[in-house]
């Protein structure tokens, strides 16, 4: 039985949480999914990690003075639960260097697109008005910029004529679905190296 804990933020209904559960329970995540951490109580994903048994630690940002106020809470909830790596999945606050400095190394995030191109809000459709023919996902390691932090994997999504956003939305979240896990298993395994910018997995050959 795996030790490797994960706490997954997310802020909605938590369709790549629900993957990472489904990978913990089939064995291929090599990662237990301790908590999630959510800022908005009635998202869909609390019901998902209430039916999976996942314990939550839910807030209301207003409810504080400031981001590091929250922050500051949730670092001692996940200490409490000795957690290994921090995974964001559409969580839709921007960290601060409570955060992120705390977790250097051990908090990765994923993006709507083929990073660096179209960062930021709306990835899938920057990528359509563009007209690029790929986009994809990328899961990359938070480092406190807007989806700036070192690459550690990227997915390619072909983009066809007759795609729209919903289409590619679509492919774009089977894509992260299956990424996202195998990002984690990654990791749990001691697989991860980054030096500076460059991230380098050492799978087995």
């Amino acid at each position: 039985m795996t030790n490797y804990r994960i706490a997954v933020f997310a802020s909605g209904t938590g369709s790549n949480f629900q993957s990472l559960v489904d990978a913990a329970r089939n064995g291929a995540l090599g990662a237990l999914v301790e908590l999630l951490v959510c800022d908005k109580p009635a998202a869909r994903v609390v019901q998902r990690a209430q039916d999976a048994g996942v314990d939550c630690h839910l807030f209301t940002p207003k409810a504080y003075d400031s981001r590091e106020a929250y922050e500051a809470e949730i670092i001692e909830v996940l200490e409490a639960k000795q957690i290994d790596l921090v995974v964001l999945a559409g969580y839709m606050r921007l960290l601060t260097s409570v955060m992120v400095e705390r977790y250097a190394g051990r908090l990765i995030n994923i993006h709507p697109s083929l990073l660096p191109a179209f960062a930021g809000k709306d990835a899938i459709g920057q990528a359509l008005d563009y007209g690029v023919k790929v986009t994809g996902v990328t899961v990359h390691f938070v480092d406190g910029g807007m989806d700036t932090g070192p690459i550690i994997a990227q997915h390619p999504v072909p983009v066809q004529p007759a795609d729209t956003a919903e289409t590619i939305s679509k492919a774009i979240h089977a894509a992260e679905q299956q990424l996202y896990p195998e990002v984690v298993s990654w990791f749990a395994q001691g697989l991860v190296q980054l030096d500076g910018r460059h991230v380098t997995v050492n799978k087995p050959v």
